[in-house]
């Protein structure tokens, strides 16, 4: 059954360490209601109410814009091996970018990945686990690699010229911040 909890526990952080992609949902006042699938080793567990994750250069930045218009946001994880759980941790995004003081002191705890664009920060207001016994389970076989290696073949003006013309407005027209 579902629990609340105030904070991120370390079992719970523990938890989070051990899933392979995670999942974010975000919306403004009006307009299209994001959920966007993630992975590649991208999420950590700053504090027990602080969470972060490198975000990668994608073909919208629905979060971005959700964000700096709302700020709401709900980050899930459901455990597809072992045992049956969900764990959602809801509150408040903020767009950190990479050239940024806040950003470059953020990115140490990241690995490196060829394609990053920004660093999402979750302030978590609240912690829910749930039961999950309906989804199903499935064997991990590896991450992809197709971002990367498309990132790849941008180069670093590609990418930028991409996120120019791509990443600036959400698909509703809200600005993202993004100004590359």
């Amino acid at each position: 059954m579902a629990k609340f909890y105030t904070e991120i526990t370390p079992a719970l952080q523990e938890f989070i360490a051990e899933q392979k992609m995670f999942f974010t949902a975000s919306a403004a006042s009006t307009g299209r209601i994001n959920l966007s699938p993630k992975g590649m080793d991208s999420f950590r567990c700053l504090d027990a109410c602080t969470v972060a994750y490198l975000d990668l250069t994608g073909s919208g930045n629905e979060t971005a814009a959700h964000l700096r218009a709302d700020g709401r946001m709900t980050i899930m994880f459901c455990a597809f091996e072992g045992n049956p759980r969900i764990l959602r941790l809801y509150g408040q995004g903020e767009r950190i970018p990479l050239n940024s003081e806040k950003g470059r002191e953020l990115h140490r705890v990241f690995p490196s990945i060829l394609g990053e664009r920004q660093i999402i920060l979750l302030h978590v207001e609240s912690v829910q686990t749930s039961c999950g016994f309906a989804v199903p389970r499935y064997e991990f076989k590896e991450q992809r690699d197709m971002l990367v290696g498309w990132a790849e073949k941008q180069g670093d003006e590609g990418l930028k010229d991409y996120r120019r013309t791509k990443n600036t407005l959400s698909i509703d027209g809200l600005p993202t911040g993004l100004e590359e």
